[in-house]
């Protein structure tokens, strides 16, 4: 129990805000979790479901100067771009490119490993005792390539994976085809990592979460913030649009690439993108994967799933206001035939989210410099599934006064603070 109980508003009810309300009530705390469409209505109910505690290695490593542009111009690439948002990208772009080196991917990886890096403990302890436990399934993960060769252009990665402590089985020919035999001929190389886990259904899981938030006596609003009432260098308040003030004594922003302009608000200017991320579900599949699996030469996760198998990955930029594309989706599906050649199902469906892409691939989590109260959770980029319920804690600790056992100070939003404050 902390000293003080406090009032705690969080807006946003994802993965970050709901595993932040859950360990900040047991501190002890109040919370007022607020979010404009409701829990798990947003990139905490598409997500690939993987608790992928391995994928600590940035898309911003050496070398992508030089691929991005032909992985633009192929419809076989997983990289797609509207090219009319080009010019409002590229201020961020710039930024993000600017970082595609090895020494900047290195501290990444570094930087996102203690997030991440006991996902399924993470997920098991958050869970315990609020009746989304059973969402939660321990597994291995599995990365495939097409050949040995396919897997060492790959060593840059692998290498930072091991710098940070994660250790891998490789599966090559016969002995992959015998710990999963569902895989296309095109496919003969994989490397299996334990201790890894999904989730089995995550909308449901992070909807059942907050739940349990209410049942602990936390109170949901929907509604859209306006802004953040401010007196004497410290947070007071949440102006809800329309007027309304909900008065707290600090506020965590967890609105995913939302946070934006929230952010601004509380004196940060955080270069944030939205990743326009892309699920497609097979209903009632003839088969599943064993475990969940990253298919190398698509970027895509297929992961197992409550009556479906759900396919997710593609990166497209284009902002939050364009519709979804069909490119994206008929890419997805035909990597899907090339892994899983005999797959049948009965239904599919399709969706399109947002991913909340920092410059620097490293999410912003404390408080905010300058602005007693305030603390941000944002920019997982696409581990906010792997990484909430870590980031959920740390806020918690700091919020109460507790001193976490890793260094925070990489993920500070003091980095972004503007001038003056």
């Amino acid at each position: 129990m902390s000293e003080q109980s406090k009032t705690v508003a969080i807006v946003g009810a994802g993965i970050v805000g709901v595993s932040t309300a859950i360990w900040l009530q047991r501190a002890g705390h109040k919370v007022v979790l607020i979010d404009r469409a409701g829990p798990a209505e947003g990139t905490s109910y598409g997500n690939g479901g993987v608790l992928a505690s391995a994928s600590v290695v940035p898309v911003t490593g050496p070398g992508l100067l030089l691929k991005a542009p032909e992985m633009l111009l192929s419809a076989n690439q997983p990289l797609f771009l509207k090219w009319g948002y080009l010019p409002r990208l590229l201020p961020w772009l710039v930024k993000y490119l600017g970082h595609a080196n090895a020494k900047d991917a290195t501290r990444a990886a570094a930087a996102l490993t203690p997030i991440v890096g006991d996902s399924l403990a993470d997920h098991q302890a958050l869970s315990d005792g609020t009746g989304a436990e059973k969402w939660v399934v321990p597994s291995d993960y599995l990365y495939i390539y097409k050949d040995r060769a396919h897997f060492e252009g790959d060593a840059f990665g692998w290498a930072l994976r091991a710098a940070n402590g994660f250790e891998w089985e490789e599966l090559e020919g016969e002995a992959f085809k015998q710990y999963d035999p569902n895989f296309g001929p095109d496919l003969q190389f994989a490397t299996c990592l334990k201790n890894h886990g999904r989730i089995s259904d995550p909308g449901q899981y992070v909807k059942d979460l907050a739940e349990h938030v209410e049942r602990e006596g936390g109170q949901f609003i929907k509604a859209d913030i306006a802004d953040f009432a401010q007196e004497n260098g410290k947070v007071t308040g949440v102006q809800i649009k329309g007027g309304e003030v909900i008065p707290c004594d600090a506020v965590v922003v967890a609105t995913g690439v939302w946070s934006g302009p929230l952010a601004k608000k509380l004196g940060l200017s955080v270069p944030l993108e939205a990743e326009r991320g892309y699920h497609i579900e097979f209903w009632n599949p003839s088969f599943m994967p064993r475990a969940p699996v990253m298919v190398a030469s698509g970027k895509f996760v297929a992961t197992p799933m409550e009556g479906r198998l759900r396919l997710a990955g593609v990166v497209e930029f284009g902002g939050l206001d364009a519709p979804a594309s069909e490119a994206p989706l008929e890419l997805l599906r035909k990597n899907a035939r090339m892994a899983f050649p005999g797959l049948t199902w009965s239904e599919e469906t399709d969706w399109m989210g947002h991913r909340p892409a920092t410059a620097d691939s490293i999410p912003v989590i404390g408080e905010v410099p300058g602005l007693s109260g305030a603390y941000t959770g944002f920019g997982h980029h696409h581990i906010g599934l792997t990484g909430g319920p870590k980031t959920g804690r740390i806020l918690a600790q700091l919020i109460s006064g507790q001193q976490p056992n890793i260094d925070v100070s990489v993920y500070s939003p003091a980095r972004y603070a503007l001038a003056g404050r």
